[in-house]
């Protein structure tokens, strides 16, 4: 009975023994199955991801690509203006595509492909306009009047007025209060010259009263004893301004210094001087005498159409018949270029003044001088600036001529 118990319970022994060492590892592998399949997953996982993200920056490639190619065969647009519907279309997709340009050195932007390709669409627009614009410069030229030159000549000359006046035309050039009423000093002797031209032969016998012979200089010491020929006196008011052979000449036309002069203002608005009035025939200083620098300068245009009285004007001297060699106080002949001739004056009241006609590559001014303190440098000043004012407004009507021919052609 007891032999029969031991292998009963070495059996029962052997059993559980065999249980414990079996059960133990299936448990173990039981438990570290989860973590087994989360670790493969994880890894198959990345797997995956890795040929996705390859995917994806294939695509973002192939559409740069697109992109690219779109905007180097996108064509600019002529005569639109800048907007969204004039960009290429690349730039757009290219927008929605691409990350923004990183900022380079003080706020420029780094051009991708699209952004310029949109610059060259932009450039092709003004190449197209200017091209345009080519067709038709004369128009856009003349449409724009040029400048005086050497600016404003007002502040170069000490003159209180003056007038530059195109001889052919009558036109002003230029001017500085050209209409305000000064005491016009000897200048006014080209009205008296001019009335005796029109009324006396180069032989009519002029007499000397004791008041002409008085009379302050300039003069040319005129004897009342003596008969003069009206020749000899016109020279000696033109060229020697003398103030005796003007007030000689006026009493034997007129009778008096007084009925001359009322006939030297009514011929003066005759030949264009409206705003002169004349109370003296040698220009002296009196109340109520008075003249404009454009007055001067439409006496001076008009009297040097008259042949005799140009002739003269042009002489800087003369020989008289009484002896007596006249020179011309215009030094402008001699010193000024083109000067063809001129009258100037002198007094107190009135300060400088002068009047005279320039001859320059065809072109004729005339220019008026009142209240200078620097007659000839006033006097060179304008006479320069009357020329290239010329000269410039002959090339603005050259422009606008080629300007209507070009239109003309265009239509």
């Amino acid at each position: 009975m007891h032999r029969s118990a031991h292998p009963s319970l070495l059996v029962a022994v052997v059993t559980v023994f065999l249980a414990v060492v079996l059960l133990h590892p299936a448990a173990e592998l039981a438990a570290a199955e989860p973590a087994v399949r989360t670790a493969t997953v994880k890894k198959a996982a990345r797997v995956t991801v890795k040929p996705a993200a390859k995917t994806v920056a294939a695509k973002k490639t192939a559409t740069r690509a697109k992109a690219d190619k779109a905007a180097k065969s996108a064509k600019p647009t002529v005569g639109k203006k800048k907007s969204g519907a004039t960009r290429p279309a690349a730039v757009a997709a290219k927008k929605k595509n691409t990350p923004p340009a990183r900022t380079v050195n003080k706020g420029r932007t780094r051009s991708t492909p699209a952004l310029a390709a949109g610059k060259q669409t932009r450039a092709g627009k003004k190449t197209v306009a200017r091209k345009t614009a080519s067709r038709r410069p004369a128009a856009v030229t003349a449409a724009a009047a040029p400048a005086a030159v050497g600016g404003d000549v007002s502040g170069q000359v000490s003159s209180k007025s003056f007038m530059v006046m195109d001889a052919a035309t009558g036109e002003t050039i230029c001017a500085k209060a050209p209409d305000s009423p000064r005491q016009p000093a000897s200048t006014i002797k080209i009205v008296t010259a001019m009335i005796a031209l029109k009324s006396l032969g180069r032989h009519d016998v002029i007499h000397v009263s004791r008041r002409a012979a008085d009379m302050p200089s300039s003069k040319v010491y005129l004897s009342p004893d003596q008969r003069y020929q009206a020749n000899d006196m016109i020279n000696a008011v033109l060229l020697a301004s003398a103030n005796d052979a003007s007030v000689a000449l006026a009493e034997n036309i007129a009778g008096s210094e007084e009925k001359f002069a009322a006939l030297m203002t009514l011929s003066a608005r005759m030949w264009g001087a409206k705003n002169t009035v004349c109370r003296t025939a040698s220009g002296l200083t009196a109340e109520g005498q008075q003249s404009t620098a454009r007055d001067l300068a439409n006496l001076f245009r008009y009297a040097m159409q008259d042949a005799e009285f140009s002739r003269r004007m042009h002489e800087r001297k003369i020989d008289t018949s009484f002896g007596k060699t006249l020179v011309n106080h215009n030094k402008a002949l001699w010193r000024v270029d083109g000067a063809v001739g001129g009258k100037t004056g002198y007094t107190i009241a009135a300060r400088q003044t002068y009047v005279g006609q320039f001859t320059r590559g065809g072109d004729s001014i005339v220019v008026a001088i009142m209240g200078s303190e620097s007659m000839w440098a006033d006097l060179n000043r304008l006479v320069d600036y009357g020329f290239r004012r010329k000269k410039q407004e002959q090339l603005a009507q050259l422009r606008r001529t080629v300007a209507l021919q070009g239109e003309v052609g265009l239509n």
